[in-house]
């Protein structure tokens, strides 16, 4: 026999539902202050009764968040990003260097940094393109 009032909550539940005053947030039914007030309750309550009170005069969400379609779009992957920004600067770094010495020399000299940019740029662009190392090549097995 259970003696509690209720069955304890789970930080998974907790969370949950401080996800669920986030899109009430989001959508205008509660002010910041009172966000705060609540998510502090759900943090401190300890079981489920005292976590469906916090909702209790909320109207129910749809499982699907807003503006989400349901359909996951495929991004390039921070790292890649990252080595794309990388190989951009580097690129206009060359190109500043070469245009220097052509300026100091009085002619345009030879284009050197085709081979700083060509060969880099060509080893991104064929692992974004084929999902080399981010695992994407794999799946379509």
């Amino acid at each position: 026999m259970d003696i509690a009032t209720g069955m304890r909550a789970s930080d998974q539940e907790r969370d949950h539902v401080v996800g669920l005053l986030s899109r009430h947030l989001a959508e205008g039914r509660l002010d910041l202050a009172e966000y705060d007030q609540r998510v502090a309750k759900v943090y401190a309550t300890a079981t489920r009764d005292d976590l469906a009170l916090v909702l209790s005069d909320l109207p129910r969400l749809s499982k699907q968040a807003p503006g989400d379609t349901g359909v996951t779009r495929t991004r390039i992957p921070l790292w890649q990003r990252i080595e794309g920004v990388s190989w951009l600067g580097v690129s206009l770094l060359v190109l500043v260097i070469w245009g220097a010495i052509s300026l100091g020399v009085g002619e345009l000299t030879y284009f050197w940094p085709v081979w700083v940019i060509g060969p880099w740029g060509a080893v991104l662009a064929f692992r974004m393109v084929t999902g080399f190392e981010s695992g994407h090549h794999r799946k379509r097995v």
